[in-house]
């Protein structure tokens, strides 16, 4: 009898073994996602429109609306950079970017519609996150802002990043980059990347995109669009803006036409009148804006009389009828955390405009003012809209933007200052701590 029990037992052990053997390649078969399949086996045509249907479902759920349903394939993508590149002259490129447990994978497609994949061992996850936590600690923390310690980590995520495909963009001339990137990269402030000799925004222009398929592609010319400019200096609960006030003089005194509304003006209810009244076509709002962790209405922008969370945005009609720009010029973000990544990523297809320029972290009020006093000119003559912050990103790293008794000293010409700014030391913005926080969420045209 002890003899047949241990037959059986062995027996059922054996089964148990072999069934075992039989299920785990099943299991680690369908626990991989279709589109990292597919670049396993280098297939990369199939894998970016997987890629592109994941991301636009990550967005979807978080915002709870359904935001296209239309496909997109390699040959769509380049087509369609193909064409904006013979309408603004400015060469673009799109640059996916999926951080996984072993390595870092790349995907570049330019018009030439031949994709280009590079996977980067040596940044697996977790080192690669370090170093994107080391980088951001030490570049947003104004402790720093005089300091080069984020130098080293800017140069290592520059070598996962960038310099893999800088061959292949050089050779075919690319000087614009879409990045499409993944969880824990989408607030990655891209602009700081450094080569060693270069930062990155000296190099190219670029904009961050939720989807390709999410983004608006079609080209139109800002330069004769008015601009409505509204804000608060004042506060009932927050830090006060003191600069506000010159910040919005400033950029209707820089050639562009439009209207200014400061302070008890600047509530929910002008904003839509004077969106049915005229159609601008750029929207500047000078107020706090933060980008917070949970849920949309976690994250806000504040206006005079309410603060507009990120799930209600929408109330503002922004697509109707449809604004090319809209800039929010003194936000804060969750650097790192997944919920605020995708607020601030989504930020131009929640609000429903084309592009949006916000900002990473809460640069001074003077930074920003500086940043701005030469974007909204740049913007008078560049090709596209990531070209002129890229041209004002430049003036400032250059220490051609700097704080002098008492005056904001531009390429432009000189600002005078309100007391509350006024009265601070002379400073340059030549440190990426004030430029590298603004970009560009959505389409660079």
């Amino acid at each position: 009898m002890k003899s047949l029990v241990s037959r059986v037992s062995l027996l059922l052990t054996v089964l148990n073994f072999a069934a075992t053997i039989a299920i785990k390649p099943v299991l680690s078969q369908t626990t991989v996602p279709p589109q990292l399949n597919a670049l396993d086996q280098e297939n990369v045509t199939a894998a970016v429109p997987l890629i592109e249907q994941a991301w636009e479902k990550e967005y979807e759920d978080y915002f709870k609306r359904n935001f296209s349903d239309k496909s997109m394939t390699v040959k769509n993508i380049a087509d369609t950079l193909g064409k904006i590149a013979s309408q603004t002259q400015k060469k673009p490129a799109i640059v996916y970017m999926i951080s996984r447990g072993q390595q870092l994978e790349l995907l570049l497609i330019t018009p030439d519609g031949k994709p280009i994949h590079k996977r980067v061992v040596e940044a697996n996850k977790e080192v690669l996150q370090k170093q994107v936590q080391e980088f951001t600690k030490l570049l947003t923390n104004p402790l720093y802002k005089n300091s080069n310690r984020y130098r080293q980590s800017a140069q290592q995520l520059y070598r996962w990043m960038i310099a893999p495909i800088e061959a292949d963009l050089q050779a075919q001339n690319i000087d614009t980059l879409l990045f499409c990137v993944g969880e824990r990269l989408r607030t990655l402030p891209f602009a700081a990347l450094h080569d060693g000799q270069q930062f990155l925004v000296e190099k190219y222009s670029f904009s961050r995109i939720p989807a390709f398929k999410l983004t608006d592609t079609v080209y139109s010319d800002l330069r004769n669009s008015q601009v409505l400019a509204m804000g608060a200096s004042e506060f009932k609960d927050q830090t006060p803006l003191p600069a506000v006030p010159v910040e919005l003089s400033a950029i209707l005194k820089n050639q562009w036409q439009g209207k200014l509304f400061l302070n008890q003006e600047f509530t929910l209810t002008n904003f839509l009148s004077q969106r049915a009244s005229q159609p601008f076509k750029i929207i500047h709002l000078a107020t706090h804006a933060d980008f917070q962790s949970g849920v949309p209405n976690n994250s806000y922008v504040q206006f005079w009389d309410t603060k507009l969370t990120l799930d209600k945005i929408k109330q503002l009609n922004l697509n109707n009828p449809p604004v090319e720009l809209l800039v929010l010029s003194a936000c804060r973000t969750a650097i790192g955390d997944k919920d605020a990544e995708l607020g601030f990523a989504g930020l131009a297809v929640q609000a429903r405009v084309k592009s949006a320029i916000a900002t990473l972290w809460n640069v001074s009020d003077q930074g920003t003012l500086g940043l701005m006093a030469e974007f909204y000119p740049d913007l008078k003559t560049a090709p596209i809209k990531a070209e002129a912050l890229r041209q004002a990103q430049i003036a400032m790293l250059q220490g051609r933007v700097r704080l002098e008794s008492g005056q904001l000293l531009t390429s432009t010409g000189k600002i005078d200052l309100p007391p509350a700014l006024a009265e601070l030391e002379n400073e340059d913005f030549s440190h990426p701590y004030y430029w590298a926080a603004f970009t560009i969420v959505g389409s660079p045209w």
